[in-house]
């Protein structure tokens, strides 16, 4: 959220806003294409684009190059941005340099995809959703405290949008821009990284993955991001490139959230470093999950464990690399591990997109009906999704009914 109002201003959270309206279709769309076309492989379910783009699309080329830029994507260009996160906000609150919070980022994680210690992972899982309540009900304290200042916010963020505020007129251009990229980047939708998380879901219906992920779309930008903006905004502590200079010298990132909350609390700063990193650590290990995801696809050759474990060294040293170098350049490498996947999901979402909505219209059907949905492919004409043929026939559904 600071990146994109540092260089698109404050006209960059309401195009943020509006991708997130648009980006709950695609996500519902590549989350119940992940459901429909998931297999079941070494005893755990696997989904996501590459599946749904071989087995929907029977273009297998297309499938292989989508895995390839999910591996490249999320273990290498993309691990930096959250590892900067961290890095540069323990920096601000603890005075921990980015070397030492880089290493121990990298030891939590590789003993995770190394040793297995899953433990780690669960209580980083466990904790996330209360700090996810406790930055919201932050954000709304500063709010309240600053509440004579809310209608002015409003009003600058719409203006600067499009264009007719007399100081961000000049560059609608980048607030849209900037507002789409983080816009995409914070709630993944249309990218095909979420769809591999859904497609690992059980459920009796691929639309209620679908559902659930569009919701989660909304929770992300509309209550979690516009949390962000709402505290950077009204407590002015951003610069915009180039034009605003309000907290000189302060590098782009989550310093501008920390400068923010320490308007009102004192212990500001350390609560936003420990938030951000237990956001950013599961971000980590879902990169983590979403590559090795798309190394199964590949693999076909169980002795080819030798790509499993470059995946993992390649991952840690992008990781504490991200975390000693600058925000712009992580965000750019980010950027393009962003587009690598997007532009290929998005063509592939849109040739399926028949296969999910008939997943939608049936869902539809039997909610009416007032039964618990039940999937089977095969009676709505979707072809080679193995694991619903398993499922009830149409006949047993439409009698319970």
């Amino acid at each position: 959220m600071a990146t994109a109002i540092a260089l698109g201003g404050p006209g960059a959270v309401f195009w943020m806003w509006l991708i997130a309206f648009l980006g709950a279709a695609t996500a519902f769309v590549e989350s119940s294409l992940a459901q429909i076309y998931k297999v079941e492989k070494d005893g755990q379910y696997r989904g996501g684009p590459a599946y749904y783009i071989e087995k929907g699309l029977k273009l297998k080329w297309y499938a292989v190059a989508f895995a390839v830029a999910s591996i490249f994507s999320c273990g290498f260009f993309l691990p930096g941005i959250q590892a900067n996160s961290i890095a540069v906000s323990l920096q601000h609150a603890m005075g921990i340099p980015k070397t030492v919070s880089g290493a121990f980022v990298v030891m939590l994680l590789s003993a995770i995809v190394f040793g297995g210690i899953r433990r780690i992972g669960r209580v980083a899982e466990y904790v996330v959703p209360f700090m996810a309540i406790g930055y919201v009900l932050c954000s709304l304290i500063i709010v309240a405290f600053n509440l004579e200042k809310l209608p002015a916010v409003l009003s600058l963020i719409l203006s600067s949008a499009f264009g007719a505020h007399q100081v961000f007129g000049g560059i609608v251009g980048s607030a849209i821009s900037f507002g789409v990229k983080r816009g995409i980047f914070s709630n993944e939708a249309g990218q095909g990284s979420a769809a591999h998380a859904a497609g690992a879901a059980e459920v009796t219906h691929p639309a209620k993955q679908g559902l659930v992920q569009a919701f989660s779309v909304y929770i992300d930008t509309l209550f979690v991001c516009s949390a962000t903006a709402f505290m950077i905004l009204i407590t002015g502590q951003y610069n915009v490139e180039g034009i605003v200079n309000n907290i000189p010298g302060v590098e782009i990132g989550p310093m501008y959230t920390q400068k923010a909350v320490e308007t009102v609390f004192g212990v500001g700063p350390i609560f936003v470093a420990i938030s951000l990193f237990f956001f950013a650590f599961t971000t980590l290990m879902a990169y983590y999950y979403i590559a090795e995801t798309n190394v199964a696809y590949l693999k076909k050759n169980p002795s080819q464990k030798w790509l499993i474990t470059a995946l993992r060294i390649i991952l840690l040293a992008s990781t504490f690399y991200g975390s000693i170098k600058t925000a712009d350049l992580v965000w750019a490498m980010g950027d393009i591990g962003v587009a690598l996947m997007t532009w290929l999901n998005l063509v592939a979402i849109f040739m399926l997109r028949k296969p999910a909505f008939l997943c939608l219209q049936d869902y539809e059907r039997q909610k009416k009906l007032k039964i618990n949905p039940v999937f089977r492919a095969d009676d709505l004409g979707i072809a080679n999704t193995d694991f619903w043929t398993k499922q009830p026939p149409r006949k047993t559904i439409d009698q319970a009914a």
